[in-house]
């Protein structure tokens, strides 16, 4: 048998065909501009005057902290239940509005240490069918399923975002008032209001979804 030199140019063609082939198989790099991994409190440079996300975690970290000081919240006899109510928004930004009460629950929920319950009201469909099938013997019930379990609620969790918005040659200005109240579900009463207003200014619009 005839051995190949290694540095013969047989042996050189077959290692460059080898290359070549893992190379054409591989995962080939996007050109442009590469993704930079930031913070959500962190501003980047792909930014606009309107909602972003350092935004949103500036105003909910502030919402959560001043809920959890209230009387009704700090002192209740039992942990008070919350169902969120949509959040309205009078801004020129289409942003996903509720976006705003689902972190604030969120962080209720991990750092509250259970002084606040939340109904998952938006999931009824879904509870009120299986509590069906456990009332016609379709699934086992832990409990009697001939007793209503759903919870009332004690406070609605709402809020509200206005905007204020100016152009001129220089650029485009945008003031945003973040307001969400705490609202008693017997009395009407607000018994928790709070805000936060930010303000930017830039030479270009952005477009935001």
């Amino acid at each position: 048998m005839k051995l190949v030199s290694p540095f013969s140019p047989f042996a050189t063609l077959a290692v460059a065909g080898v290359l070549c082939g893992c190379a054409s198989s591989g995962v080939k790099t996007p050109s442009g501009v590469p993704v930079t991994q930031m913070r959500p409190d962190e501003q980047g440079f792909v930014a606009g005057t309107g909602v972003e996300s350092q935004d949103l975690v500036v105003v909910t970290d502030k919402m959560w902290r001043s809920i959890l000081g209230i009387p009704q919240i700090a002192n209740a006899q039992g942990a008070p239940r919350v169902v969120l109510d949509p959040v309205e928004n009078a801004t020129r930004f289409p942003i996903n509005k509720d976006i705003f009460l689902a972190r604030i629950r969120a962080e209720l929920n991990t750092k509250a240490h259970g002084k606040v319950i939340f109904l998952a009201r938006e999931r009824m469909a879904t509870l009120e069918h299986e509590r069906q099938m456990k009332q016609s013997g379709q699934v086992t019930a832990t409990a009697d399923p001939n007793v209503v379990e759903f919870k009332g609620a004690d406070f609605f969790l709402t809020g509200k975002l206005s905007g204020l918005t100016t152009r001129t040659s220089a650029g485009t200005s945008d003031y945003i008032l973040y307001a969400f109240q705490l609202i008693d579900a017997r009395t009407s009463d607000i018994v928790w209001e709070d805000s936060a207003e930010i303000k930017k200014q830039g030479l270009e619009d952005a477009a935001y979804r």
